[in-house]
């Protein structure tokens, strides 16, 4: 959340903020009844003050034996005024405090604005192949290998579940540990964390309110299953104040990621490309403010590392505030070239939240520099099923099989095909 005197002081700069990022809160009633809170806690002081007044008034009446009836009856006025307002300003705290967890972050000066269409191209790695046969889809590829089932998990679970088999199942798997094993080699450690969290921590990372009927909820727990390890792991240090000298903490995690909303009707529901389900290696860094920006390229960097190792061909692109999400400064996607579907598909997101997550979470740092929010930033690293997906279009050879990266055969004892 963003601070409330830097949201009194920049009306304006958050107001076009929210129509940027395409937000439904009404941000003029924030500033209306906000307004109106402060403006009924003043007056509540002022006349607790009265009160205060009148009891010492009274009480020295009493003292002497002086008739202090028309007193009390005044005092019993002010008083009444006064727990009518301390409830009204109470009922206005709920509704400014609702209305305050649907603001978005301002994006960064530097983001393009717009809708996905505006989205910049930063920089671009590698060729897209140019296969000398016809690219097979994924999912034609994955069935004719016995990789794939689409009809096992649609028995079991309904449509936007998956069903990896054999080599494939493996294969997932040397990606998982590579992955892991590439971020540790950086500097991230490794942890293990739940993939269910209560409310609170869903609101911490801004996931609640906003995202609510996005995400599967165990509603007699009141625990909800996690869309992203972002949510366990930044809320680690939840309520916690870091050693500036101990930033940055750096942390990479692998979690199944949970998500009701799978994409628009009918759109991209072949094969892995939107699932209700799937896995992901989440990096995640607690900065500095002073060096968050670096940060963010270092984060980015270490997420297009392992596309350069696994020779994807992709491309980077700096976000525009309508494809921003709702706590992002920043955000860089990469996209990974695929053949076989003939597109380029998102792998991870590598954003930057100032310290808007910290504010809601109670992330502090201090130490010598002095002491304030911590920055915080995440990506994916990488997401599982669109790897998966370009790996399979990208190596499959002219008579239906998957070569396997280099750099995963380690993992798979030294196996080159896959089929």
């Amino acid at each position: 959340m963003l601070d409330r005197k830097f949201l009194r002081e920049n009306r304006e700069l958050v107001t076009q903020a929210v129509q940027a990022k395409r937000e439904s809160v009404d941000i003029d009633a924030y500033y209306a009844k906000d307004a109106e809170r402060r403006s009924a806690l003043q007056e509540a002081e002022e006349l607790q003050a009265e009160v205060n007044k009148a009891n010492r008034a009274i009480s020295e009446a009493k003292k002497v034996g002086e008739d202090a009836t028309d007193a009390i009856a005044a005092m019993r006025e002010v008083a009444g005024k006064l727990k009518a307002l301390k409830t009204r300003a109470g009922e206005l705290d709920t509704e400014v405090d609702a209305l305050y967890l649907r603001i978005p972050n301002v994006p960064h000066p530097d983001v393009p604005e717009g809708g996905e269409e505006n989205n910049a191209l930063v920089r671009s790695w590698g060729e897209p192949r140019e296969l000398d046969f016809a690219a097979v889809p994924h999912w034609d590829l994955g069935a004719a290998l016995g990789l794939l089932d689409p009809e096992a998990p649609a028995r079991m679970s309904g449509s936007g579940f998956s069903l990896l088999i054999g080599d494939l199942a493996r294969l997932e798997r040397a990606l998982i540990n590579w992955f892991l094993d590439m971020h540790r080699s950086a500097g991230y450690v490794e942890v293990n964390v739940p993939y269910m969290v209560g409310p609170a921590a869903m609101t911490g990372t801004g996931q609640l309110p906003k995202l609510e009927d996005d995400m599967y909820r165990c509603q007699d727990d009141d625990l909800y299953l996690i869309p992203t390890a972002e949510v366990s792991v930044t809320n680690i240090h939840r309520e916690q104040t870091l050693a500036e000298s101990d930033l940055p903490v750096c942390y990479c995690a692998f979690s199944p990621c949970f998500r009701r909303e799978a994409g628009a009707a009918g759109k991209d529901t072949r094969g892995l490309l939107r699932m209700h389900q799937f896995h992901k290696v989440e990096i995640v860094r607690f900065e500095h403010p002073d060096r968050a920006a670096e940060a963010h390229e270092e984060l980015t960097a270490q997420a297009e590392r392992l596309l350069q190792e696994l020779d994807l061909p992709y491309r980077v692109a700096l976000l525009a505030t309508g494809d921003l999400s709702f706590a992002a400064a920043r955000c860089y996607d990469l996209e990974v070239w695929s053949p076989g579907v003939g597109q380029w598909l998102e792998v991870s997101s590598c954003s930057t939240f100032g310290d808007f997550q910290a504010r809601r979470a109670g992330i502090r740092w201090k130490g010598a520099g002095g002491k304030g929010l911590v920055h915080t930033l995440n990506g994916s690293g990488l997401a599982l099923p669109r790897v998966i997906v370009a790996i399979m279009e990208n190596y499959q050879t002219a008579d239906g099989k998957i070569t396997v990266p280099p750099v995963l055969r380690p993992y798979l004892d030294g196996q080159e095909q896959i089929g």
